[in-house]
């Protein structure tokens, strides 16, 4: 009954898909019903496909997983085409799962990485429209010069460079114009695909994605929103002197429109340039886990779309310092005050290998019975790593094979996980996989520093929050003190792994090895 279902549900929406593409002055994408039968035709497929192709091979056999392994393939690269036919929604969507590297199938994650190169762009005319509409001037009113082909094209915006009349050079985010009128009835289009779905495979528990869009998509759209993001970020992180955030320029911005200061570099993903530009890779990456250590644990206010594209790093002439440029300012997440206790604490113990720790803090974020998985999950390391201590070793390619695998095996549980856990671990999981990525691309992986970084950051916020609920002086001169100790602690240790790496270590190292092989 349900293959008839979805055979006749397929016959339905393929034609009205595709009844329109023989108009060439019409754009399907302006018809629901072309967006709709699309959507409802590829999910028909991807069902049918799961349905058939596994009924009649063991479970568990290595003819199951290969066979498994392909549908997966198919599936993906079907979605890929979905999310590219529809784009806005779809696209922002397509690109949050191909983010996640360690929660997905890795089928999955890489077919659908792609998206981040391949979102649409809006024509001149539309441009001129969303300007004209939002700014009630034309472009040559506002501009001396304004680049036709946009420096970035993403699933809601696009970025030109452009020169104002007083000579600035700035950089103009546009949305484009049909996402805001797409969006909602995108949005519920998924949820009523997924419900459907989980009909036949109870296992599929994706609400949570669509719980996800549906909270962040509107805040996305907002481009004052976006500003106001950036200023506080800006302000928030002030004392790093290395990070650059793009000025605003609020009387020529709106909700569709941003105007910001132009700012240029490369990706930090991207080893070459840094190279050429004599740019210190583990400076990068050391200052990157800085960065995100502050805005998760210090200030609870997280800068969730840290991909390639939207940090840049560049040497200041100047100074020869490097900086690192965070742009794209939509989607932040904001921590509530016992999450992020919790969460500091959760850090504590799997940094320190305390077992007890790690279950009782995962058991408090919603993990359950399920803190082995949450745990390797978190740190993308297998359970046999976290039991040992994450800082003990760096991640082997056998280890990360191993977790892309387990992440196919075990994705009814991820899934059931990601349903329970608090919404705000949602976009840190994204963030921690982005952030990832971009330290294996720099051969900076699961560094001591990285952890050295996170270790202050969780020790100082644990230590302001006890001191912000003790009412006695001496309490709170005893907090300060162990706070002290510790983070002396954290430095003298730093100091050794330093000289242990230096040549002047390795100089004491001998030295000291003569003094005693002589006595």
């Amino acid at each position: 009954m349900a293959r008839r279902a979805l055979k006749l549900a397929s016959l339905v929406a393929a034609t009205s898909g595709i009844c329109l593409y023989g108009n060439k002055f019409l754009d399907p994408n302006d018809f629901g019903v072309v967006r709709v039968g699309r959507a409802i035709a590829t999910t028909a497929v991807i069902t049918y496909d799961y349905l058939t192709s596994l009924r009649s091979v063991p479970y568990g056999s290595e003819e199951y997983d290969f066979l498994k392994s392909q549908v997966h393939l198919r599936s993906a690269e079907r979605l890929r085409k979905l999310c590219c036919a529809n784009r806005g929604t779809f696209i922002k969507v397509g690109q949050h799962l191909g983010a996640l590297d360690y929660l997905l199938p890795e089928e999955y994650t890489r077919t659908l990485k792609v998206l981040h190169s391949q979102a649409p762009q809006s024509t001149r005319q539309e441009i001129e429209q969303v300007i004209r509409e939002d700014l009630g001037k034309e472009i040559k009113e506002i501009f001396v010069s304004f680049e036709d082909t946009p420096m970035g094209a993403a699933s809601l915006a696009q970025v030109h460079k452009a020169v104002l009349q007083d000579g600035r050079t700035v950089a103009v985010k546009i949305q484009h114009p049909k996402v805001q009128a797409q969006s909602s009835k995108d949005i519920l289009l998924m949820e009523v695909l997924v419900l459907v779905v989980k009909q036949i495979f109870p296992d599929f528990e994706f609400m949570w994605l669509v719980e996800e869009a549906k909270k962040n998509l509107p805040l996305e759209l907002d481009f004052l929103n976006e500003g106001r993001n950036a200023e506080k970020v800006a302000h928030m992180l002030k004392n790093f002197d290395f990070l650059k955030v793009p000025r605003i320029y609020w009387e020529l911005s709106t909700r569709r429109v941003l105007l910001m200061e132009f700012m240029e570099g490369g990706q930090v993903n991207d080893r070459a340039y840094m190279a050429r530009n004599g740019i210190n890779v583990n400076e990068i990456s050391r200052n990157l886990g800085k960065l995100y250590s502050e805005m998760i644990f210090v200030n609870g206010f997280v800068h969730c779309d840290p991909h390639p594209g939207n940090v840049l790093v560049k040497k200041c002439p100047a100074s020869g310092k490097a900086h690192i440029i965070l742009l794209d300012h939509g989607l932040y997440q904001v921590l509530s005050e016992s999450f992020r206790m919790d969460y500091c604490r959760l850090w504590q113990a799997l940094i320190k290998a305390d077992m007890k720790k790690v279950q009782k803090y995962s058991r408090r974020l919603g993990a359950g019975d399920l803190y082995p998985l949450f745990a390797c999950m978190l740190t993308a390391r297998s359970w046999e790593s976290v039991n040992r201590g994450i800082d003990r070793s760096p991640i082997s390619a056998s280890e990360d094979v191993e977790i892309r695998s387990n992440a196919a095996a075990y994705l009814p549980q991820i899934t059931q996980l990601l349903n329970n856990v608090p919404r705000e671990m949602l976009l840190l999981l994204k963030t921690n996989d982005l952030l990832r990525g971009i330290e294996s691309a720099l051969h900076t992986r699961a560094s001591a520093s990285s952890f050295l970084n996170m270790s202050r950051c969780c020790i100082r916020a644990v230590s302001t929050y006890q001191r912000s609920k003790s009412h006695s002086f001496y309490r709170r001169a005893q907090i300060s003190l162990t706070e002290a100790l510790s983070l002396w602690q954290i430095n003298l240790y730093e100091l050794f792994l330093w000289l242990k790496g230096s040549q002047l270590g390795n100089w004491v190292i001998a030295l000291l090895s003569r003094v005693h092989h002589s006595t």
